[in-house]
């Protein structure tokens, strides 16, 4: 199986959890590039190092929520 195959099914799912008023203007950026604009959207995106690295960068407005299979 190649790398490009073993990311395919792995997914995170991102809930925004806190505004991104008086933040700086390239969290919003951020959020908005993940898809997230109000407080309680949820997205579900791929396990990515440029996603991860997203979330790493505005971690204080959104969480990573585990899905129950």
């Amino acid at each position: 199986m190649a790398a490009a195959e073993k990311g395919k099914d792995k997914r995170l799912t991102v809930e925004q959890i806190a505004s991104p008023q008086r933040r700086p203007k390239i969290q919003r950026q951020t959020l908005i590039g993940l898809g997230l604009n109000k407080i309680g959207r949820r997205r579900t995106l791929e396990d990515t190092p440029a996603v991860r690295g997203m979330i790493n960068s505005i971690s204080h407005l959104v969480r990573v929520v585990e899905e129950k299979a």
